[in-house]
């Protein structure tokens, strides 16, 4: 079972930058890639951004030209670099895998707060 740990949330101003941390167990950064997702209480949990094995990117239109999503196979761990960010960026941010139906657990998740 994959174990994915996620850090590097904080607190940030409107317009600025924070960068993301998950560290993966296993193989699955190799083997598939990742995505990051967030999730606001009361909603549901939404895709942020996802890198493919291939290194290809994709973001949700909220995020794109903001956010950029990294990977460092040797290091299995994928980054989430947030700039100029938004009070609606506010969330909780988990990594794990691109496609849902692989998903068998999250991690605990870290807290993204945007607040002047």
């Amino acid at each position: 079972q994959v174990q994915l740990v996620e850090s590097g949330g904080g607190s940030v101003q409107p317009g600025g930058s924070l960068r993301l941390t998950c560290l993966v167990s296993g193989d699955m950064l190799s083997v598939y890639g990742a995505a990051w997702y967030r999730q606001t209480p009361g909603k549901e949990r939404e895709w942020v951004a996802t890198i493919r094995k291939n290194a290809n990117t994709y973001y949700a239109d909220a995020v794109k030209g903001r956010f950029a999503i990294s990977r460092d196979n040797a290091k299995n761990t994928v980054y989430l670099q947030m700039n100029s960010v938004k009070f609606e960026d506010t969330a909780i941010y988990y990594c794990n895998d691109y496609l849902l139906s692989r998903i068998t657990s999250w991690g605990q998740g870290t807290q993204v707060t945007v607040s002047s």
